[in-house]
């Protein structure tokens, strides 16, 4: 159990081999949704670490053990969230903020209203390793909406998004310190 949202399965995927000085051992890890497991959408394809003998351990991640990862999280839900201002205390936007950009929005609401944002992946983000970092390609929605006095809401505008982003992961003072570039 990674946490309430997905689980992994680790398990050899062939016999340990073992030589003088060391062992080799390759797990094949799958991600899914908790209390889920249904298989994966993906296909694992086989990799070789570089022979290299300078350090005591080496790790290594292939796409397939990401893939699945974004594949458990996104059929569990977790890419889908509700942001308003009684769940972000320094998140305060109202209908005026917007009727200041989208003059659809200052037509419809005179009075200032409370939003609220839905944002919404619409589909499977795709995880694709690169040389020096990995790339996160997101598609999803943000529904904006107003909450009116009786706290029913009133859809403004829904906006779709495509993200394409690159994350590089250093380690700095022994800390793994990660930056984050949006591409488009």
């Amino acid at each position: 159990q990674i946490d309430d949202l997905a689980e992994v399965d680790y398990s050899l995927s062939s016999s340990p081999a073992v030589f003088r000085p060391f062992i080799d051992l390759d797990l094949k890890g799958v991600v899914f949704p908790a209390g889920n497991y249904a298989g994966s959408p993906y296909v694992a394809a086989s990799f070789t670490i570089p022979d290299q003998s300078d350090s005591m351990l080496y790790l290594a991640f292939s796409e397939y053990f990401f893939q699945t990862s974004s594949f458990a999280y996104y059929t569990a839900g977790a890419f889908n969230m509700t942001i308003a201002e009684e769940t972000c205390s320094y998140f305060s936007i109202n209908t005026e903020i917007f009727g200041s950009i989208i003059p659809e929005v200052a037509k419809y609401s005179v009075t200032p209203y409370p939003v609220m944002l839905k944002l919404m992946s619409t589909e499977i983000p795709i995880i694709s390793l690169q040389q020096d970092s990995f790339m996160l390609e997101i598609q999803g929605s943000m529904e904006v909406l107003a909450i009116l006095p009786d706290s029913t809401t009133q859809p403004l505008f829904t906006l779709n998004i495509a993200a394409n982003t690159s994350i590089s992961l250093n380690i700095f003072d022994q800390k793994l310190m990660g930056s984050l570039c949006l591409n488009r």
